[in-house]
């Protein structure tokens, strides 16, 4: 099924389907459960838009992994091109919130890393971004102090605030729009709290944005 941005209240988004933009160690906790070294600077990668899919879709973990992880992250979509901006029109550009998940693939991304060598095997596949429905920013009015949270089979597996972002929403748009330009479209993944552990078949999924906002998923 082709991937089409909409919003969680049932209104219409025409926003054409584009980039994802994504942050690695944005949270000190996560940073530290993989032992990675803290950066000085937000790490950013890019996945196209085909790994974008519906949350409501069921996740297929590829053939060629053993190991692939969840990672939860608040999504942000963009409404209106920016490019070196300032922090008003970072805030005008967001046409919505949502809750995704940076699919990756733990043991291909491992041995990249081990090379020297681009991740994008491990993160991004076809299908390795499941999105919910985004919700507009008037009635997500604190994104930056909000929930993420994480059941996999009735466990709590992630749960933290966007408050404990290392670099905060707005500023990782200023920053990102310094190197590439960000476009109607685009979505924006800001980085995983700690609690990240690997998916199986058969796996039942409950997203939940700021207490208020669920999503159910499901591992093929």
């Amino acid at each position: 099924m082709k991937y089409q941005h909409v919003f969680n209240d049932g209104s219409a988004c025409d926003l054409p389907v584009g980039k994802v933009v994504c942050v690695g160690r944005n949270y000190v906790d996560h940073i530290k459960e993989l032992d990675n070294p803290m950066p000085t600077e937000p790490v950013l990668f890019i996945k196209p838009a085909t790994s974008l899919q519906s949350i409501s879709q069921p996740i297929v973990i590829p053939e060629f992994t053993r190991d692939c992880h969840n990672e939860t992250e608040l999504a942000v979509l963009i409404g209106k091109a920016v490019s070196r901006a300032g922090r008003k029109e970072a805030e005008a550009a967001v046409a919505g919130f949502g809750i995704a998940l940076d699919l990756t693939l733990r043991d291909i991304q491992k041995s990249l890393k081990e090379k020297g060598l681009p991740w994008e095997k491990a993160k991004a596949f076809d299908g390795s971004c499941p999105i919910s429905p985004f919700i507009k920013p008037d009635d997500l009015p604190t994104p930056q102090d909000t929930r993420l949270k994480l059941d996999v089979n009735g466990q709590v597996r992630q749960d933290e605030s966007t408050k404990l972002m290392i670099h905060k929403i707005f500023d990782l748009i200023v920053y990102m729009s310094v190197f590439f330009t960000l476009l109607p479209g685009d979505v924006i993944l800001t980085g995983t709290p700690a609690g990240v552990a690997a998916l199986k078949s058969g796996d039942k999924l409950m997203l939940s944005l700021d207490g208020r906002f669920d999503f159910s998923a499901s591992v093929a």
